[in-house]
């Protein structure tokens, strides 16, 4: 790497962004309607619309309209609201008063008290007039309050009784401005309530509003010791043995969402039940992280990580170690073993086999036998898709250089499988065999998938050394040196760091491994290529080889992998 690119590497950056929308940047509409009755379904209409829109608890405009709804307002209503025909004279229909409103509110959250009854309502209308409703975000202060307050303090949810509580300065009179004047301060009153148990963005004052189970609510405070930082967490029982682990690049943020109602997966539900307490590993960069999950689920597969079993149905395609070797499928591929995979179904391996086999007449038989031939001639000699080394057909050497070729289709050019499928595909089409033809095309797919798949694999884990860095949101840059496909080390350079230094530090800080290392996994090898191939990484240093495979030819198939 040139030395300007290096140095343009070291900028200063400020850290991780925060996860979530703060309360305090969200501009608020705080709505009430006023209707001729409690059912729009029944032909009931909105007579007023108020609203007032607020940031950081500073009111910011007023919006106030009467409305005509075209019938007579009901007597009950009258005595109710004071509002009468006489008042709605001359007031706007629906259809002019709904756009100025909606102009209004635009990019805010609405807030209503029982929102479904005046967001029904403004729906409805929208629906009359043929427009579209606007996607608002919602927050209904009565189901805040019932989250938030307990009943001695507030026997109901009624909107004079939150008044009341709160010691509005508005009274509530069924009058749409002033009721929305009112329910502005009773929102401002319930989020300094649910301030202090750390409710501070808009996701996660939707995630408290939602339906919670008590026993999810005491586990709150689970997450209340852990940082605001990306890392891994580990949920314990009593006896600390490890129920789950996940990670995130907010611990504190994301294990909260486990005691909300926006963790709607029921063995989640179980897991939070058995929980005792939480452990946070703190990780310099998302892709430690990741790493760390996934060898701590391997190291503890965790009852309710479902890819704590992920890694037993692998499945592999590779040459037997015998003197006249056949294809296989196998669940673990030996370091430096000529193969290809993993295959996630044990179907896709065997489509694989068979793409093999159609294009190099390799034994498929299991007998073993050694250099001497031991048994007579079998039908796959008699059809030409076997050389026949059990009966003496061949010699060792021939035999010997068409498992070369197997080896070398398998890990460095797929041309040969890549040509002789097509052309079986091409004659079975051109006789409408389309049922094979599509057989022979599946092989093909899963062949090529699993051998480009190998390729870069092989490409990574064969790698003594690689030191790489892309710079985060906030400016800085995150190092990661990798050593034959695991992960060695994992830094941020800090504002004030010489980035050299750093990455030099680093590096004598990192793990030792070595390419016969079993704890390497391919999803490890996988994540990290993914991070490697990600924009805006740059290479700082190599130490051997290491290239992205060339896989696909822009006409066709899968022709070439080039390490």
């Amino acid at each position: 790497m040139p030395d300007d690119t290096v140095c343009d590497m070291w900028e200063v950056q400020r850290g991780f962004d925060e996860l979530g929308r703060p309360l305090r940047d969200i501009t608020f509409c705080v709505v009430d309607l006023e209707t001729t009755g409690a059912s729009v379904k029944a032909g009931d209409r909105i007579t007023e619309i108020g609203a007032v829109k607020v940031r950081g608890g500073e009111v910011l405009a007023e919006f106030q309209t009467f409305v005509d709804p075209g019938t007579p307002v009901p007597p009950e209503i009258t005595a109710l609201t004071g509002i009468t025909d006489r008042l709605l004279y001359g007031a706007p229909r629906i259809e002019s008063a709904l756009p100025t409103f909606l102009e209004f509110a635009h990019g805010t959250v609405l807030v209503a008290h029982n929102a479904p009854f005046d967001t029904g309502f403004l729906k409805h209308a929208c629906a009359d007039a043929g427009w579209a409703w606007p996607k608002f975000e919602v927050v209904d202060t009565a189901v805040l309050a019932r989250r938030v307050l307990s009943r001695d303090e507030a026997p109901n949810c009624r909107l004079g009784t939150l008044a009341r509580l709160f010691q509005t300065e508005t009274t509530p009179n069924h009058r749409a401005l002033e009721d929305a004047r009112a329910t502005v301060e009773v929102l401002h009153g319930l989020f300094s309530r649910i301030g202090g148990l750390g409710v501070q963005t808009l996701e996660e004052l939707q995630a408290y509003s939602a339906k919670v189970t008590d026993a999810q609510r005491r586990k709150r405070g689970l997450a209340d010791r852990l940082p605001d930082k990306p890392g891994v967490y580990l949920f314990r029982d009593d006896r600390d043995r490890v129920l789950y682990v996940g990670m995130s690049r907010n611990l504190r943020r994301r294990v909260r969402t486990y005691f909300t109602s926006s963790e709607k997966r029921s063995k989640m539900g179980q897991m939070v039940n058995l929980a005792h307490h939480v452990q946070g590993i703190e990780c310099a960069t998302d892709t430690e992280a990741a790493i760390r999950e996934l060898r701590l689920i391997a190291e503890h597969a965790p009852r309710f990580n479902r890819r704590s079993r992920r890694q037993r149905r692998l499945h592999y395609v590779v040459l037997t170690q015998e003197p006249w070797p056949r294809l296989s499928i196998v669940r673990r591929l030996p370091r430096g073993e000529p193969g290809i995979g993993p295959f996630g179904r044990k179907e896709l391996a065997l489509a694989a086999l068979e793409a093999i086999q159609e294009t190099f007449p390799v034994r498929t038989c299991t007998d073993r036998f050694g250099r001497v031939p031991t048994r007579s001639r079998c039908l796959a000699a008699d059809l030409g898709t076997c050389l026949a080394p059990c009966e003496g057909s061949v010699t060792p050497e021939t035999y010997a250089a068409l498992i070369r070729r197997v080896s070398e289709a398998m890990t460095v050019g797929a041309v040969d499988v890549v040509d002789a499928l097509s052309r079986r595909m091409t004659i079975e089409s051109d006789l409408e065999r389309f049922e094979v033809a599509a057989t022979h095309r599946d092989r093909l797919s899963a062949f090529s998938t699993a051998a480009m798949r190998s390729s870069r694999l092989t490409s990574i884990r064969t790698c003594p050394e690689l030191i790489a860095a892309r710079r985060c949101d906030d400016g800085r840059w995150q190092v990661h040196v990798i050593r034959y496909g695991r992960l060695a080390a994992a830094g941020v350079i800090p504002v004030d760091a010489s980035a050299p230094a750093y990455v030099e530090a680093l590096r004598a800080l990192a793990e030792s491994t070595d390419e016969r290392d079993e704890r390497t996994t391919v999803e490890e090898s996988e994540t990290l290529l993914r991070w490697l191939e990600s924009p805006g990484v740059r290479l700082v240093d190599v130490v051997g080889a290491w290239a992205c495979p060339v896989i696909v030819d822009p006409g066709g198939p899968l022709v070439e992998l080039a390490g």
